[in-house]
């Protein structure tokens, strides 16, 4: 695994506005990066696709153990009148589409499992569509050999699933769905939809904030159609509380992505991994807050937590590192600190992501803290032998 200079592509930032990337710099800060890129050979990426699906197939039988456990379903803060609609959207095999794991890696020794993204990740459009645009251009313009590859058939691998979701799970319209005033969300969603289109899956967008309740308790649209199908970038654990919760079960939606993914897009996650795969090559020691353990140098993490808040690094009882937010209400895990790969001053973490079970991509993000959040900038990658 090594970080290469590379020379920009000189329109770039024009090619991202006429192809809808519009996040590509946030708050006056670079997110898009073309400056340096990641080599990884083969065997790493094979190592990384074999770890990833075997990761993911333990996640899934966490699944099996937290709903089949009232006392894991507590545990796990999913409220009490929404165990019914969890439990029934595993046991009908409810489908689901994509998902991301985030890996320490550094190329020489295993990766390590530090979350899974099941339910909401986003840095889909840059992976799967934008950083295999900028390997076909660096390779035409002469800066890349013409044997680089890159490891990503994450888009045909989503118009793949929305076919299948249209011919064997019989999706006939698909409602998509996002909060108003997420630009990134909203991009999001967008490449999605023109996933689905190029799958011939018929779709309608509308915000989350639009999504109205009709007479028989249905979920409708705002052209007052009954929703049957909707993806909604929007997670499980806020929807668990809305007033609107106690009509999922009887709402007849099915959803993108299903509720068995609120188990472990949950950090209650990464001790129960622990407990059943104790001393697994690519997990770390991981506790419920208040377990007896003997980590003196930890991450502190909320059940809920996303972008990186609240998340708190401990290192002989001193923080070293802090990220504020609004979470940690709902309780804590402690997960033994692994260091990301260093490269200059920055700090590296690969997402490795899945399409329904299959892994299919990777993206790369860097920070100058210890902590990768939101506005942490993303690198593309190669393959090369």
């Amino acid at each position: 695994m090594i970080r290469q200079s590379i020379t920009e592509r000189p329109n770039w930032r024009e090619v991202a506005t006429e192809y809808g990337f519009n996040f590509h710099t946030m708050y006056g800060e670079p997110y898009w990066c073309e400056d340096a890129y990641y080599q990884f050979t083969l065997a790493q990426i094979e190592e990384l696709e074999n770890t990833t699906a075997e990761l993911h197939q333990m996640c899934l039988q966490v699944v099996e153990k937290v709903v089949n456990s009232e006392a894991l379903l507590t545990k796990f803060h999913i409220p009490k009148h929404c165990w019914d609609f969890v439990r029934t959207s595993w046991k009908t095999q409810q489908p689901s589409l994509y998902s991301r794991l985030d890996l320490a890696y550094d190329g020489k020794s295993p990766a390590r499992l530090l979350e899974n993204n099941a339910d909401t990740p986003t840095s889909l459009y840059e992976t799967a569509f934008f950083q295999w645009m900028w390997l076909e251009d660096q390779v035409n313009a002469g800066n890349l050999r013409h044997d680089a590859d890159q490891y990503n058939s994450l888009q045909d691998k989503l118009i793949e699933r929305f076919a299948e979701l249209k011919a064997q799970h019989g999706f006939n319209l698909l409602h998509f769905a996002c909060c108003q005033d997420t630009e990134e969300d909203r991009g999001t969603v967008q490449y999605l939809q023109d996933c689905a289109n190029e799958a011939g899956l018929a779709n309608e967008f509308m915000f989350i904030e639009e999504i109205g309740l009709g007479e028989k308790g249905q979920f409708t649209d705002t052209e007052d159609r009954v929703i049957s199908n909707l993806f909604k970038l929007y997670p499980w654990e806020f929807m668990f509380r809305e007033m609107f919760s106690t009509k999922l079960t009887d709402a007849g939606v099915r959803w993108l992505e299903p509720a068995w993914k609120s188990i472990i897009s949950n950090k209650a996650l990464l001790p129960l991994l622990w407990e059943m795969f104790p001393n697994h090559p690519n997990l770390l020691p991981a506790y419920f807050a208040g377990e007896s353990h003997n980590l003196n140098h930890y991450v502190s993490k909320p059940l809920f937590s996303r972008e990186g808040a609240n998340i708190q690094i401990i290192e002989n009882g001193q923080e070293v590192c802090k990220v504020d937010g609004p979470y940690g209400e709902e309780g804590m895990i402690i997960q033994q600190f692994h260091p990301l790969p260093r490269f200059n001053d920055s700090y590296t973490l690969i997402g490795s992501w899945l399409v329904d079970d299959e892994p299919c991509g990777i993206g790369l993000r860097e920070d100058h803290s210890l902590i990768t959040q939101d506005l942490s900038r993303y690198y593309p990658h190669i393959i090369l032998d």
